[in-house]
């Protein structure tokens, strides 16, 4: 089993969409965090140890990961989708961009 972190600013639009559409996924199990200290789940050491894979939606948030949470990345995978803060949760467009490009890193 893989552990899959979604990972966005707020935490309230695209990660949460990205958790909920593999949450099903055989062979993985995901959750979501925001990288804002006000985030509806602010990431955390934790939940970087706890991850296999990081899927984050924007460069900014690869920065501020790789910036704050280094030493606890040691053996995770770190992949930037490049999806822009222009979506509501479960947007059919949004939607369709993470099936296009999660599951190969998976």
């Amino acid at each position: 089993m893989k552990n899959v972190l979604f990972v966005c600013s707020q935490n309230k639009l695209r990660s949460p969409t990205a958790e909920q559409v593999f949450a099903n996924w055989p062979g993985i199990e995901t959750s979501s965090a925001g990288t804002n200290n006000d985030a509806e789940n602010p990431l955390s050491n934790e939940l970087v140890e706890w991850a296999d894979i990081i899927f984050v939606m924007e460069r900014a948030h690869r920065t501020k990961l790789q910036a704050k949470y280094r030493a606890a990345m040691k053996g995770v995978r770190l992949v930037c989708l490049d999806i822009p803060d222009d979506y509501q949760f479960m947007d059919p467009g949004l939607v369709e961009l993470l099936k296009a490009k999660v599951p190969r890193h998976l």
